[in-house]
């Protein structure tokens, strides 16, 4: 890749491996000065490694990354921060008890005789905030404030530090449609400035709306680097995954049967109100609405992880009490949850271990599990969901996302459920892992069991919903065939 004066970092060559297996090789990369570069690939292709590299916390093997015309040497974090490369990581990093303004200036506090100035740091993050348009005190507890909200407190911790370049990992997989608004109105205001951003996302719409360029990695290579313009979605998607992926969206031709979940005026005050909806065996049901609708709320109602005034919960055709977890399993329920990390496994657990978790009831013998009959049973699920690993006793932790959802799956399944709640099961997977989400969920449907499909994403409710149930402010405002939806109708229920 040839030097560029416009580049205010390049990557040439870049190596690193783990335990002899090579995460990353010759990776080339730059970087224009006032650009939205997008780093593309599956999870696995080596996208982290590559950010953690850049920002000091791992040192690579070989290669250079040169930086304003010279070479990072040391390559530590505080040098780097000092440089100017900062990064929004999708793990939101912050402390709770702190205010938002110790949070944007933690390790760079200022002293009044020593003593903190929290006067001038609480102004300083104001008028930043104010800069960038977000409307919150700086002298609010961080633990008060929605993920959204901390979402940009990171945005503007970066803007403080004077950065050059900003690493953008998954920055909008907890905004609202008018929160990424707003920050795509201050990417293009950073841009103007001369700011650098890399952008990492599995949004396809979101990297043609404000990328300038895409580069590509596939497992641990550097593939190419294109003008978005340039590249068409089934062309990024090929260079992805090194193969075409013609139809995203599978169509379901599963034959609907009796109803297997049936709601009537559910009511959680200042939650939902008035929910009354069915699936049929065979059928998927999307949820579509804005953050705050209510979608995640009646999922964990219907589970029994949280519990409803009033109203009722019929599985096919009887009434039944669900009070926790436990009960809707039994009743055949199974759940996704949208927050796989902290509510779908034990990252210190195996795969064989996370699968079999909530069915060890099945496998135990006289006090004692079955150790041969669970083996059995999580590695033949393992096995058809394609969770790819060295083996069934691979720490989860251990896993790119895509695989780790897969684990999920594996472990609602393995109860044997006749309806599947899935909440946001394609949050933060990349395409390749999303396809074979979608042929499982048909997979299921074949199998004649009911899916509640609750996503962010329209063209994904579009694709995969038979019919659609539309919730706006914890109301339910449509309920529609998958022929009568377009993305524009939905909007038009959701904001109702």
């Amino acid at each position: 890749m040839s030097s560029n004066p416009q580049n205010i970092l390049q990557v040439q060559n870049l190596s690193k491996a783990f335990l002899g297996v090579k995460a990353l090789d010759n990776i080339q990369f730059d970087l224009q000065k006032g650009e939205v570069h997008a780093l593309m690939g599956e999870n696995g292709a080596g996208k982290s490694t590559f950010m953690k590299i850049l920002m000091g916390l791992l040192k690579p093997d070989s290669g250079e990354i040169i930086f304003e015309g010279e070479v990072l040497k040391s390559n530590n974090v505080h040098e780097n921060l000092q440089k100017g490369i900062s990064m929004i990581h999708q793990e939101i990093l912050v402390v709770p008890e702190l205010t938002v303004a110790q949070n944007i200036f933690l390790g760079r506090e200022t002293n009044y005789r020593s003593w903190l100035n929290d006067k001038a740091i609480n102004q300083k993050a104001q008028e930043i905030l104010d800069l960038i348009g977000v409307k919150i005190n700086a002298r609010t507890k961080i633990k008060n404030l929605s993920i959204a909200e901390m979402q940009m407190v990171e945005i503007a911790k970066a803007i403080s530090n004077n950065a050059k370049v900003i690493i953008m990992d998954e920055p909008t997989s907890a905004l609202t449609d008018n929160e990424v608004a707003m920050l795509f109105k201050i990417i293009k205001d950073l841009k103007a400035k001369g700011v650098a951003i890399i952008y990492i996302s599995h949004k396809m719409d979101e990297i043609y709306e404000i990328t300038d360029r895409i580069t590509v990695l596939r497992d641990g290579q550097y593939i190419a680097t294109k003008n978005t313009n340039e590249l068409d979605k089934n062309a990024l998607i090929a260079l992805m995954v090194g193969r075409q992926i013609n139809d995203l969206f599978l169509e379901n031709n599963s034959i609907k049967g009796e109803s297997i979940l049936s709601v009537q005026n559910l009511n959680k005050k200042g939650k939902f109100k008035d929910i009354n909806f069915e699936v049929h065996a065979g059928e998927v049901l999307g949820i579509a609405g804005l953050m705050g609708a209510g979608r995640t709320e009646i999922a964990r109602a219907i589970f029994g992880l949280d519990k409803y005034d009033t109203g009722e919960i019929i599985i096919k055709g009887n009434k039944v009490e669900i009070k926790s977890p436990e009960d809707a399993i039994k009743n055949g329920i199974g759940y996704v949850s949208e927050d796989r990390k902290a509510l779908g496994f034990i990252p210190a657990l195996s795969i064989k271990e996370n699968i079999s978790l909530s069915s060890l009831g099945n496998f135990v013998k006289t006090w004692f599990v079955n150790v041969s009959n669970e083996h059995e049973a999580a590695t033949r699920l393992a096995t058809d969901l394609k969770i790819k690993s060295t083996s069934i006793n691979q720490k989860v932790m251990t896993l790119s996302g895509g695989n780790q959802q897969k684990v999920v799956i594996g472990k609602v399944l393995l109860t044997s459920p006749s309806l599947v709640i899935l909440d946001e099961p394609t949050r933060g997977i990349d395409i390749g892992a999303k396809f074979e989400i979608y042929k499982l969920i048909n997979q299921l449907t074949d199998k004649g069991i009911a899916v509640i499909l609750i996503s962010s994403e329209l063209p994904e409710i579009l694709g995969m919903s038979d019919r659609i149930m539309v919730l706006s402010k914890g109301k339910q405002t449509a309920l529609l065939l998958k022929q009568e939806a377009t993305q524009e109708t939905i909007m038009q229920y959701a904001v109702h």
